[in-house]
């Protein structure tokens, strides 16, 4: 016998995000922010994620300007790179990640750190005013903040940073919000991930649901 169930793909988007306005406690954020955490939502499929979510003050605009303005994504994982919609990219924005460049094995060995961490090293010519999306390594978001110490090295735009795990997630997390070097968005705790990350950012490009 079949099975009863939506098959209308548009009746399944509406009703999903319907569900989550309905449901998920909102109130509590900006409009655009509240915007990019339905999705942030969708993608991890739990009602709930919004009370780990926190977003500084003007932080999805700041976000949206930036890439407005042909600013590049530099991203931590290639889950959260080949995540992003080109077409929901305002300016045909560079999405980047260096993990894979053949000089980040040797540079993670001198330094004494993950491949991770040790690529956004090659972020900095480009850093400025970039919008950077850490969505795996907590290392990689722990090096980002020790760069950032550096009055020398330049200030991205926007960060998004929700690693995920068991060590050094809830860590990193809470450093770059205690921080708040740039205008960021977290989620708590041991939550995160590509999927979280990859809609938070399609999201912030799109302006809309």
């Amino acid at each position: 016998m079949p099975y009863e169930y939506e098959k209308n793909g548009a009746a399944i988007y509406l009703e999903s995000f319907a569900t989550i306005r309905a449901e998920a406690e909102l109130a509590g954020f900006e409009p655009d922010a509240e915007q990019v955490v339905v999705r942030m939502i969708h993608a991890a499929g739990m009602v709930g994620l919004e009370k780990h979510v926190k977003v500084t003050d003007g932080m999805v605009a700041a976000a949206r300007t930036a890439l407005e303005n042909g600013a590049p994504v530099f991203c931590d994982a290639y889950m959260v790179s080949e995540g992003v919609t080109p077409k929901r990219l305002p300016a045909d924005n560079d999405v980047i990640c260096t993990l894979r460049d053949p000089r980040v094995p040797d540079m993670a060995a001198q330094m004494g750190t993950t491949r991770s961490a040790a690529a956004l090293e090659l972020w900095r010519e480009r850093l400025d005013g970039a919008v950077v999306a850490i969505g795996n390594a907590p290392t990689a978001l722990f090096h980002l903040l020790e760069m950032l110490e550096d009055p020398a090295c330049p200030r991205p735009a926007a960060i998004i940073g929700c690693p995920v795990g068991f060590v050094g997630a809830r860590e990193s997390k809470d450093a770059l919000w205690d921080a708040q070097p740039v205008p960021c968005i977290i989620v708590e705790g041991r939550l995160g991930g590509s999927a979280i990350t990859v809609a938070a950012i399609n999201a912030i490009a799109s302006r809309t649901e």
